[in-house]
C-alpha cells in the first residue's frame, strides 16, 4: 500500500531530516517506528500524511505518486486524506472547534456527507471510545486523555484505510495508554494498516509485528521483528533509543 522510494527531505534546504528512506508498508501491517530524538520519525509521519513532498525520491500510496502538485487539486486531496488518518502527538494542534460533537463532525462534513449520516457516525465513534458524556464539552476543558480521545475520535470518524499516530502515549495516565493499546490492536484486526512512532515500549506490547530503527543521521538502521528488536538491549543503547 505505501512504498518509499529513496526519499530524502530537509528542513529549509538545510537541516537533513530524512535521508536516502526506502521502505514498504503492506496494506493491514501494523508498524512502529522507532529512535532516538530527531532522527525523523515525526518527519516521515508528515510525508506519509501529504503534510510536506520529498526533496528527492518518491512517495507511491496505493499505485499512485504523491505529489504537491496533485495534493492541490481539492479532489484529489480530499480523497487521499480520507484514507489516510494523523494523531499528531500534540492534542492541542488538532482540536478547533467549540465542542466536541463538531470536533468529530467537522471531516465528513467537509466531505459533505448529509447530517442525518454525519450525526450516526458521530455517535458510534463517540461509543467505540466511551466519550459520550464528553459530546457537548469544550475541547480546552479536557484533559490530556480526553484530548487524545477526540483528536483520535476525529480521524477515525472519517474511516481510513491507514491510521498514523505520532507519539500517542505522550502524557497519557497508565489507564489511557492501556486503552489506547487495545484500540489500536481492535483497529489493526479489523483491517486497518496502523503505522507509529513510540518510545513507550512496554505500553504497546502486542500491538506491532514489526518495527523500523531510525538513527540521528537521519537514516533507517534496522526493520525487523518488533518483538526481537526491542528485547535487543544492546542494539537500542548503541543507537540512543533507551
Amino acid at each position: 500500500m505505501i512504498e518509499i522510494k529513496d526519499v530524502s527531505f530537509s528542513y529549509n534546504d538545510k537541516v537533513n531530516s530524512l535521508k536516502n528512506i526506502s521502505l514498504t508498508i503492506d496494506s493491514g501491517e501494523a508498524v512502529a517506528l522507532i529512535g532516538p530524538n530527531g532522527s525523523g520519525k515525526s518527519t516521515f509521519l508528515k510525508l506519509i500524511n501529504g503534510l510536506i513532498s520529498p526533496d528527492r525520491g518518491s512517495y507511491i500510496f496505493d499505485g499512485v505518486e504523491i505529489t504537491s502538485k496533485k495534493l492541490q487539486d481539492n479532489i484529489f486531496s480530499k480523497g487521499f486524506h480520507k484514507r489516510i488518518g494523523f494523531v499528531f502527538q500534540n492534542s492541542d494542534v488538532q482540536l478547533f472547534c467549540s465542542n466536541v460533537y463538531d470536533e468529530i463532525a467537522f471531516g465528513i462534513r467537509q466531505m459533505g456527507m448529509a447530517e442525518d449520516e454525519v450525526n450516526k457516525r458521530v455517535q458510534d465513534i463517540l461509543a467505540l471510545l466511551k466519550i459520550n458524556e464528553l459530546k457537548d464539552r469544550q475541547p480546552y476543558h479536557l484533559s490530556g486523555g480526553e484530548k487524545r480521545k477526540v483528536a483520535i475520535a476525529s480521524v477515525l470518524v472519517m474511516n481510513p484505510d491507514v491510521l498514523v499516530f505520532d507519539e500517542p502515549m505522550n502524557g497519557l495516565d497508565p489507564k489511557t495508554k492501556t486503552f489506547l493499546k487495545e484500540l489500536m490492536i481492535t483497529l489493526n484486526e479489523g483491517g486497518k494498516t496502523i503505522l507509529c512512532s513510540t518510545h513507550d515500549f512496554d505500553y504497546v506490547k502486542g500491538v506491532f509485528k514489526r518495527a523500523v530503527v531510525f538513527s540521528e543521521n537521519h537514516t533507517i538502521i534496522r526493520d525487523g521483528a518488533h518483538e526481537e528488536i526491542i528485547s535487543d538491549t544492546e542494539f537500542l543503547k548503541e543507537n540512543n533509543i533507551i
